[in-house]
């Protein structure tokens, strides 16, 4: 069974994480990306605390995608310091093999 894990990162406005979110199923390092506004965040940066709205993006991908995702992910953001989260996710049988498919190179 293919291990899938949904990595979790934030963008600062909905056009970054949109291209964040295309680059990342462009390259099939992640099946899908959610994109979800609405974020309000709180955090410690430059010596002060911080509020910003966010855009929440939930990146689906394998385990053995998982290096690859990440290094592109922090090498493309705007963040000098991105939030980037991984966990290991149980998923339905079709929906996993959807995953590893789409993660996949083509002949590969």
């Amino acid at each position: 069974m293919t291990e899938i894990v949904e990595v979790r990162s934030s963008a600062p406005d909905p056009a970054t994480a949109q291209a964040l979110a295309d680059l990342l199923v462009a390259e099939r390092l992640a099946a899908c990306v959610q994109c979800l506004s609405g974020l309000a965040s709180t955090y410690r940066w430059d010596g002060g605390i911080q509020h910003e709205q966010e855009i929440l993006l939930l990146a689906k991908t394998t385990a053995a995608r998982l290096p690859a995702l990440m290094a592109r992910l922090r090498a493309a953001h705007p963040y000098d310091v991105p939030e980037i989260l991984a966990t290991p996710t149980t998923a339905d049988a079709p929906y996993a093999a959807w995953v590893a498919e789409q993660t996949t190179a083509p002949g590969g």
